[in-house]
């Protein structure tokens, strides 16, 4: 039985991605371990770069339908998802000792450290509820990338940060939520999300919660997944002993403008997936009006910026700058 399942979606990132491989394989571990690289349509030659120099990894070449599908075909060659039920409805039903015990979610602009796989790998021992984990994410500055442990965005902690109150008072325990900036990094603790960029699965979890749900081509898929996974009795956690470098934005930039919009579309229907049935009519429009002025704003800011300065830098809750698809 495999122990661990790592999946890399890859669009245009070449160098980043041969680094990134170059980490893994020089992992530290005890335990067995695969690769599966899914190239969503490069034109920089980055699939005949995995299948030339890094020959033990899965290849496969497939057209950019986005983010979460690109890390379905993973997890599905991985065995997850075969039953033919669709991505973020229930399970598979693939017998279990096929299945990996576990899974990781990977970008290809990440760097591990050698010991980064076995020490996530024992955290999730020594937490036998943790569904899914992530490490301390830090920026090629050494800041904290704060995406790496969130809360959901509610229409309450939406609303802070639409408002600026998450800004203005980063240390409250009620405005600093959606980041939980009131927290200190070193911390270790449970929260509602870790982000894609390095998301390790228990693979019962996963297959209790389903695939990743393929409405959202390119954002907030890992906020949904984790919530469907909290939803179903496990826990999520943040481990900050492991730190892993996340240089972030680097395939967002080359096609930013529309990447701001998928940003902002999936910020709406991540909240009416989740929460629109629950909210007010007034609520619901608050939050129309928000998503759409941000929007909005951060399409006029992107257009007036250098080019190479372009990216999606979110006035929202799923965080900063991120790299996606």
């Amino acid at each position: 039985m495999l122990d661990l399942g790592i999946v890399i979606v890859n669009y245009n990132v070449r160098g980043f991605l041969r680094d990134c491989l170059a980490s893994v394989y020089d992992s530290r571990v005890d335990f067995t371990f695969d690769v599966c690289v899914v190239d969503n349509g490069s034109s920089d030659g980055s699939a005949d770069l995995v299948a030339g120099e890094f020959p033990q990894a899965r290849l496969i070449r497939a057209e950019n339908r986005g983010y979460a599908a690109g890390n379905n075909l993973g997890l599905q060659a991985f065995g997850f998802g075969q039953d033919g039920s669709e991505a973020g409805d229930a399970a598979s039903t693939v017998p279990e000792p096929v299945l990996p015990r576990f899974v990781l979610l990977l970008n290809p602009d990440t760097i591990l450290p050698p010991s980064a796989l076995a020490e996530m790998m024992q955290f999730m021992g020594k937490h036998p509820q943790a569904g899914v984990a992530g490490p301390r994410l830090v920026r090629a500055d050494g800041s904290l990338d704060r995406a790496c442990r969130r809360s959901f965005p509610t229409p309450e902690v939406a609303a802070y940060r639409f408002l600026g109150l998450s800004r203005l008072f980063p240390n409250s325990p009620r405005f600093g939520r959606y980041n939980l900036t009131y927290l200190s990094p070193d911390l270790t603790t449970e929260v509602d999300s870790v982000v894609g960029a390095f998301m390790l699965i228990r693979g019962q979890a996963l297959s209790e919660a389903g695939l990743l749900d393929e409405q959202f081509f390119m954002y907030a898929e890992d906020l949904d997944l984790c919530y469907r996974i909290k939803q179903r009795g496990w826990q999520v956690w943040y481990n900050s002993a492991v730190t892993v470098l996340h240089y972030k934005g680097q395939s967002s930039r080359q096609r930013s403008e529309f990447a701001n919009l998928q940003f902002y579309q999936t910020m709406r229907l991540f909240h009416d997936k989740h929460f629109k049935e629950q909210s007010s009519f007034l609520m619901n429009w608050l939050i129309y009006a928000g998503v759409g002025c941000m929007g909005g704003w951060a399409l006029l800011r992107d257009r007036l910026r250098p080019e190479q300065e372009r990216g999606v830098a979110s006035a929202l809750p799923v965080g900063e700058e991120t790299s996606r698809t």
